[in-house]
């Protein structure tokens, strides 16, 4: 019995880094992102391939909402998985159209920097009501401005979906947000598409807007949610 006890702390204990490496170079953590074959998205996470991602949590930047935001990350040949799940009690989007001031009210975000050669990175948004804002970012000196894509359509297109959980009485619980980002539509940065133990820079942040403005991130900024030179470290198993 006691050596039962002691395995099942320590996979207690465990769980929650069996993911994270560290850099020999840096000393900073590394998430390390599973590959997945290609697979349907629904808004909702229900797709079997999410049961080999783990939740990663976001910590809470400003603001005074106590709701937790966590999200997962795959990968396949052609592209980027994300998974976002939001607890919430109230959904602030009025946005019914692509490539608005998405910010603004409840929202998901995704910094994908793949080269860190050169200061240009990918923001990719989705609102709780399936709206989305995937620009290209040049951020000079901290100077920046999105990007809007070009023949944005094929291949280039991503996929993208979201869900508004709700308990009996119909009050809201949860927002889902689930999207594909092509590599096609990261032409031309380098080190797309990435390759087993590749690196990329990333980060992911969470808006909400019920009582005043409260952010999540996954890694703290600084200044903004562009401040690139603090975003984490992603290895492609």
């Amino acid at each position: 019995m006691k050596s039962f006890l002691l395995k099942f702390f320590f996979v207690l204990l465990c769980a929650p880094v069996c993911l994270i490496a560290q850099d020999s170079r840096t000393g900073q953590d590394v998430l390390m992102i599973k590959r997945t074959k290609n697979f349907d998205i629904t808004g909702k996470g229900d797709a079997s391939e999410w049961h080999n991602a783990h939740w990663v949590q976001m910590a809470k930047r400003k603001g005074v909402a106590g709701y937790t935001t966590r999200a997962k990350l795959l990968y396949s040949d052609t592209g980027i998985y994300g998974l976002f799940s939001c607890q919430d009690k109230k959904i602030t989007a009025t946005f019914k159209e692509d490539f608005a001031d998405l910010w603004t009210e409840d929202v998901i975000e995704i910094f994908l920097w793949p080269d860190e050669s050169m200061p240009i990175y990918f923001e990719y948004e989705l609102s709780p009501l399936n709206y989305e804002l995937p620009i290209l970012v040049p951020n000079m000196d901290g100077k920046f401005l999105g990007w809007k894509p070009w023949h944005y359509e094929g291949e280039r297109k991503t996929r993208h979906a979201a869900h508004v959980n709700r308990d009996n009485q119909g009050n809201v619980t949860e927002w889902i947000g689930e999207f594909f980002i092509p590599y096609a539509l990261l032409t031309p940065l380098k080190n797309v598409p990435p390759e087993s133990g590749a690196q990329w820079r990333i980060n992911m942040y969470r808006v909400d807007y019920d009582q005043e403005y409260t952010s999540w991130s996954w890694k703290p900024v600084k200044t903004n949610f562009h401040d690139y030179e603090r975003f984490g470290l992603i290895t492609f198993e």
